[in-house]
């Protein structure tokens, strides 16, 4: 399609501060952007409205898969505009009607590639199964005879089918639990194998790996918790579907009370993991709460997560001025297409609107907009399953985790970092490096060549609240990686590629609110192979209003004499010239311990630094003594050695 088409204008409702104090949105607002993004997608579609060829990169898979993708994921979000307000939305329903036919129809020659025949078709048709069963009695009981046959035939290419053992086994589940709700053929076999590998993946209070690695990110929320509700609402009848509703509903209703700790009061989720393209799709597990009954949040607190997401990435640039989702965080970027990234793959956002399968007249949208918990104070929580301490300041708005347990692979495997899984720390103020090698938030040894080390495979020494202070820990071998140039599919793991071993480097970090006391002991240098310690801070562009400091904690450990700040004077996803200060030996590191007072805050807040000091017990530091915050609260040396010697 041409570009020189005139842009479509987005009109929004006046904000409505006193329903939404915070954002200012309503579902009004929800429903004008939705249908801007439908119009604007439309423009591209072919005249059968099969597929939408939406300008932009391919994706691995090519122009067929990536048409079908458009279509399915701009379909998903129309489906819950029409669940919602079946009345109102008959322009949307009539222009998919002649798109699923089209692209089911086998004498079509631009007809979709079926899942048996596209591996990505595998995806798409859950989307296409999820939309038919929330509108089933606008769409498919109208269809004719023969596109219902025509769908059914397609969908049943999944029966059967091998799905990778991870989120996607709930793409056969909904398909297939879908064409038995039609009279079509299903295997209650695939979907128990399913379920089966579902459980497998649990790994306590709400979360769940994506797969048997280290792999926490927001599939955890946008798959593993929303399919299971969705799911029930297309079954409420099967006995594994009751047998299942209250131990999916608890288990999505303990993840929601740890992911409303992950939302930063600009709005954004945590910044971390693969697929961050698809931006304010982590807004569906809220609304899952609220459709399913499965929340311990208030209806207030849960639109304040999901709208204030969707205004910070309208805000910023998500939406083009042609009125496309671009590949990003912010504007476009194209460092951020992973291989299986294509133009439509961002419209997996549209199951950040969720909630508008839910009527006008639900609680939550009439209820009152209530703050977040990094609004209503200073936050700390410690979330096991991903090994992550997180500290939210209320001053600033800020969300930080520190990461000891994720990393996208497991304990032992030697590969390059992954930058969205394996860096220290991440933030919703802050944008990772995507580099792999990397000072971001790093504990690294620099070699004679300028390489720096690794710490993929890293063990999880666990983490406690000590009293007010937050404290983990990991241990890793550190290895230098020359990367393979084929080192396999971008899928969130790091890259592969031969290591050389380095000496042991143990973490322990000391958190509370802004500021960080991160310990270090290095253990196996060899003057044969002599490397200078670096410590990378929080990465932040140079424009940016947060500040990122770090400095040496005196009094204990060896001394960390050199300090410098790296930046690069190239675009990233939320600037222009990213910058991380570090400190660090000016010569080869020694085994032995050192410390660094590492600190992400609002503007004015890196002072708090300033405050952290070690004091040593009467008689010296060999008699003990205690690292200290800036507001008194203090944590025992002999507490913080236990954690270093695990």
């Amino acid at each position: 399609m041409p570009s020189t088409m005139t842009p479509l204008v987005l009109t929004l409702p006046e904000l409505d501060r006193d329903l939404s104090p915070y954002t200012g949105l309503t579902r009004a607002h929800w429903c004008a952007y939705a249908d801007h993004l439908l119009r604007s997608a439309h423009r591209y579609g072919t005249a059968d409205h099969a597929n939408i060829h939406l300008p932009g990169a391919n994706s691995a898979y090519g122009p067929r898969s990536d048409a079908l993708e458009a279509f399915a994921r701009t379909f998903l979000l129309a489906s819950f505009r029409i669940a919602g307000d079946p009345g109102g939305t008959g322009w949307i329903a009539e222009w998919y009607a002649r798109g699923l036919d089209a692209g089911t129809d086998p004498a079509n020659p631009d007809r979709w590639p079926t899942p048996g025949e596209l591996g990505q078709a595998k995806v798409e048709a859950a989307s296409l199964a999820v939309g038919l069963a929330l509108t089933r009695d606008v769409l498919w009981d109208k269809f004719p005879q023969r596109v219902q046959e025509q769908l059914v035939a397609w969908f049943e290419t999944v029966i059967g089918e091998d799905y990778p053992p991870i989120n996607w086994v709930w793409f056969q589940i909904v398909v297939e639990t879908f064409l038995a709700s039609v009279g079509g053929r299903s295997s209650d076999a695939d979907i128990d194998a399913g379920l089966a590998i579902h459980d497998s993946l649990y790994r306590g209070h709400g979360w769940f790996a994506d797969g048997p690695e280290r792999a926490y990110d927001h599939y955890v929320g946008w798959a593993f918790q929303v399919y299971p509700q969705l799911w029930a609402l297309m079954a409420p009848g099967d006995p594994r579907v009751q047998a299942r509703k209250k131990l999916d509903g608890d288990r999505l209703a303990d993840y929601l009370d740890d992911a409303s700790h992950l939302v930063g009061a600009n709005g954004a989720p945590l910044i971390q993991g693969r697929s961050l393209i698809y931006r304010f799709a982590a807004a569906a597990p809220f609304w899952a709460g609220e459709l399913a009954g499965h929340t311990r949040l208030s209806p207030g607190l849960s639109r304040r997560a999901a709208s204030g997401m969707l205004d910070y990435f309208a805000r910023r640039g998500s939406i083009t001025n042609d009125g496309l989702l671009s590949i990003g965080w912010h504007g476009e970027f194209a460092g951020m297409r992973q291989s299986y990234s294509g133009a439509g793959s961002p419209y997996w956002a549209a199951k950040g609107f969720l909630g508008l399968a839910l009527p006008a007249d639900h609680r939550v949208w009439t209820a009152v907009e209530e703050p977040l918990p990094v609004e209503a104070g200073d936050t700390r929580r410690l979330i096991a399953a991903p090994g992550w301490q997180v500290d939210g300041t209320a001053a600033d708005g800020v969300v930080r985790i520190r990461n000891h347990g994720t990393d996208h692979a497991n304990a032992g495997v030697v590969v390059a970092d992954s930058p969205l899984y394996a860096r220290l720390g991440y933030s919703t103020h802050t944008f990772p490096d995507l580099e792999p090698e990397s000072l971001d938030n790093a504990v690294v040894l620099v070699d004679a060549e300028g390489r720096l080390t690794h710490r993929t495979g890293f063990e999880f020494l666990g983490q406690k609240d000590l009293d007010g202070i937050l404290a983990g820990a990991s241990r890793a071998t550190a290895n230098w990686i020359a990367v393979d140039p084929d080192g396999g599919p971008d899928h969130g793991s790091g890259a592969s590629g031969t290591a050389t071993p380095g000496p042991e480097i143990t973490v322990v970090s000391l958190t509370r609110g802004a500021v960080e006391v991160r310990l270090v002991r290095v253990q196996g240098t060899s003057p044969g192979t002599p490397a200078r310690l670096r410590i990378g801070g929080w990465p932040v562009d140079a424009e940016s209003p947060t500040e990122s400091e770090i400095r040496p904690l005196a009094g204990w450990g060896s001394p960390l004499d050199d300090a410098g700040t790296w930046q690069r004077e190239a675009p990233h996803p939320v600037g222009e010239r990213l910058t991380i200060p570090w400190i660090g030996t000016p010569g080869a590191a020694d085994d032995g311990d050192y410390a660094a007072v590492v600190v992400l805050a609002g503007a004015g807040g890196a002072e708090a630094a300033a405050g952290v000091r070690f004091v040593p017990a009467q008689g010296g530091p060999g008699g003990g003594g205690r690292f200290e915050f800036a507001d008194g609260t203090a944590v025992g040396l002999s507490a913080v050695l236990e954690f270093l010697s695990r």
